[in-house]
């Protein structure tokens, strides 16, 4: 089997913290050119993860016939003109968390893919053990009714995840960082972290109909949102809670899901879920039964393995798609417009 030639275009952070650390780890498929508009960068990050050519031109990587598929890791507002230009040009897509911050683009980009035969996976990616062992607890009934959902993903903001960034790239940390500028990020926080809540809900629960959301600037030197809190309201008649921020110093990632007959829990900072049952239907003392989820019989894949894997097999991710992530984007879009007009607003848009 040939190996999956890959074109990286970003070369930023979240390309030498994520796409191109697991790609060094994927099974046939090799990095073989990176592009970025920095020099000094190019060069650090070829040799430090042995991708042999670079180019500042993203466009060339794109319409490179010796490249077979692209990973857009670029900001925001360019995810999707890239995104088509790789379709178009025929190759399968890895695309960077949010799809988008308009609809209108997102709306453009799953039309592009469903009338593609190339592979498309849109971050975040949430098709993990715990969430998908979650889904076959409510599947098979093992929680009752579902009333309710609440998932938070917030950490102390993109100065501090930039610290790190910086150590991967031998360059001084940088005074002025492209999430807090409104001109070339458009969105804070709630399309930064917030996508990580809603997504898993979603993965969990499926679409959403309805959004009520409230923001506010606490800390962070920007005119963009660093904290948001927003009440979901699902397709089944679930209720959830998602909340995000760049506020949050000691960080937090996690999910629980209650119902009639118990919840589950996913603890913060970890990929457990623990599974809890009351002992006593009539004692509301009586202690609760806890127990550790066995999440062994799903796979532990990253994102760009199971990419991979989905071209190698024709097909498309089952939870982390295009559609899914138009999804997302319309109920953060949505999310915007309801703190701005301080009113519930309605999802269009189904996964």
């Amino acid at each position: 089997m040939s190996q999956l030639r890959v074109g990286v275009i970003g070369a930023g952070g979240i390309a030498s913290k994520l796409h191109l650390p697991e790609m060094a780890t994927v099974e046939d498929a090799e990095v073989v050119v990176l592009s970025g508009r920095k020099e000094s960068r190019l060069k650090t990050l070829c040799e430090k993860f042995d991708v042999p050519r670079w180019s500042q031109s993203y466009e060339e990587v794109i319409a490179d016939p010796d490249v077979d598929a692209v990973i857009v890791a670029l900001p925001h507002p360019l995810h999707v003109k890239y995104g088509l230009m790789a379709l178009d040009a025929g190759k399968h897509v890895h695309m960077q968390k949010p799809l988008s911050t308009s609809l209108d683009e997102a709306e453009q980009f799953v039309q592009a893919a469903e009338q593609s035969d190339r592979t498309v996976l849109a971050l975040p990616f949430v098709a993990r053990p715990h969430v998908h062992a979650a889904r076959k607890l409510i599947a098979d009934g093992k929680l009752g009714q579902i009333a309710s959902a609440h998932a938070r993903f917030s950490h102390g903001g993109p100065e501090v995840y930039y610290a790190t960034i910086q150590q991967i790239l031998a360059e001084e940390t940088e005074n002025e960082l492209w999430f807090f500028d409104a001109d070339k990020a458009d969105v804070g926080a709630l399309f930064d972290m917030g996508v990580y809540a809603i997504a898993t809900l979603v993965t969990i629960l499926g679409s959403v109909t309805d959004v009520t959301c409230r923001m506010s600037t606490v800390a962070k030197p920007t005119t963009l949102e660093d904290t948001a809190s927003l009440i979901l309201e699902f397709e089944n008649g679930i209720l959830g809670t998602a909340e995000t921020g760049w506020c949050d110093g000691a960080r937090t990632y996690g999910f629980s899901i209650h119902g009639t007959e118990g919840k589950v829990v996913n603890p913060s900072l970890t990929s457990q879920l623990v599974h809890y049952r009351p002992t006593s239907t009539i004692d509301e003392d009586a202690p609760l039964s806890e127990t550790l989820v066995d999440t062994s019989a799903w796979p532990n894949v990253h994102s760009h393995q199971h990419w991979v894997d989905c071209i190698r097999a024709g097909a498309q991710p089952p939870l982390a798609n295009a559609s899914t992530a138009r999804h997302i984007t319309e109920v953060m879009l949505r999310g915007l417009e309801s703190s701005r007009e301080r009113r519930t607003i309605e999802v269009r848009s189904r996964v």
